[in-house]
């Protein structure tokens, strides 16, 4: 079956944050103009989703009380995980989430103390920041290195700072958001050892660990080695893969008893002990009827990535587009065309009409980048890339 990723969904007017944002950035957009900013898919959703959740509806005796994970939704997630991650996992290990950055912020409350010092990659996804520094911890800030072809690891840099008593986490993006890395077997096995010889414990937010480029393999944190399985967190979710952000649905896993029963313990003191009863259907439904949707997915967003890259190099050679390995974020380097962010937002906002996420979000290092968001239709990103060239030849 073919999926319909040519439709273009209006949002504006049915409460979408992306579009609402937008809207109120630049009140004066024409009409026709879609958002490439926020995580959330331009593409109409999985079918099978919204008729399996009709069909769920439709059933005499449903309830939409208080509901608990059912069997069929953990043989669900245990099934995909072992399918698309050859990773076996005991659902014993999940703690429920409504979400991925309501789980690291609990997790960092129940596995540290005010003061301590938790370690990040940046240019990174900025609630990393807000977890840290809005729970009174110490943000250990390792910038990754730009080899100029895309992003590694400061090794020096991050085992000086794992070595800092001080530093008892390291919040982990993998694959990375923004820049797209899907880390190897090689760089994290190293990370792994560096963590374990300083007790670090390793937040491994894996949000996008579905959305692999062709060419590159994703290792999920735990099947490192027995020793890693037991000294981290590993954040996953169907949000990002199937667009089901608004489901409020996450599995949390954590091998480790005593890691697994803090975070637990402190989800519960947040209120955080049930979800969605519409979101456990609706991860059960993806995870057992959707892998072809997401192939194709998969396939476009591989496509757009490959479109920017040669627009970029044949129109505007002085955008620098790092190379997709992994999610659907791609990350520009734009600071041959503009003095400083301030500049590059008006323009992008007011005369271009591209509403993306500014680099500067993500930290320090990402002043003077742009980060897009290319799940959406190849006609709706290729207008929006023309858009960008005739703005800029405007300005010249």
């Amino acid at each position: 079956m073919k999926y319909d990723f040519e439709h273009v969904i209006d949002r504006s007017k049915i409460g979408s944050s992306k579009w609402a944002a937008m809207s109120k950035a630049n009140p004066d957009i024409p009409e026709g103009i879609v958002p490439f900013s926020v995580a959330d898919m331009e593409l109409k959703n999985a079918p099978e989703i919204f008729q399996g959740l009709r069909d769920y509806l439709d059933v005499d005796q449903l309830s939409l009380g208080y509901t608990s994970p059912t069997d069929s939704y953990k043989e669900a997630v245990k099934g995909w995980m072992k399918r698309r991650h050859n990773w076996d996992v005991d659902m014993s290990w999940n703690v429920l989430s409504p979400g991925v950055v309501a789980g690291f912020f609990a997790a960092i409350r129940a596995l540290s103390q005010p003061g301590d010092g938790v370690i990040i990659f940046s240019p990174v996804y900025y609630p990393f920041k807000m977890a840290i520094e809005l729970n009174d911890r110490v943000l250990t800030d390792v910038p990754l290195v730009d080899t100029g072809m895309h992003y590694e690891i400061d090794w020096d840099a991050f085992e000086a700072a794992a070595k800092d008593a001080r530093n008892k986490l390291l919040l982990f993006c993998s694959p990375h958001n923004p820049v797209g890395r899907v880390w190897t077997r090689e760089e994290l096995d190293r990370l792994s050892a560096i963590c374990l010889a300083s007790d670090v414990t390793v937040l491994s937010d894996e949000i996008h660990h579905d959305l692999i480029m062709p060419g590159y393999q994703h290792t999920v944190y735990a099947k490192l080695s027995e020793q890693a399985e037991q000294n981290c967190v590993v954040f996953t979710a169907p949000s990002k893969t199937f667009n089901l952000a608004g489901i409020h649905t996450s599995n949390i896993l954590v091998p480790n008893q005593t890691i697994r029963e803090k975070l637990a313990q402190e989800m519960f003191k947040n209120s955080m002990f049930t979800l969605n009863a519409l979101g456990y259907k609706a991860c059960e439904i993806a995870y057992t009827q959707c892998d072809a949707w997401l192939d194709q997915v998969i396939d476009l967003i591989s496509h757009n990535a490959k479109l920017v890259e040669a627009f970029m190099a044949e129109h505007i050679p002085e955008i620098k587009v790092y190379p997709l390995e992994g999610t659907y974020l791609q990350w520009w380097d734009c600071r041959a065309l503009f003095k400083d962010d301030q500049e590059m937002e008006k323009f992008m906002k007011e005369e271009a009409y591209l509403f993306l996420d500014e680099g500067y979000l993500f930290g320090e290092t990402g002043k003077g980048f742009e980060r897009i968001n290319i799940a959406c239709p190849t006609h709706v990103l290729q207008e929006a890339l023309e858009r960008l060239n005739a703005a800029l030849k405007l300005r010249k």
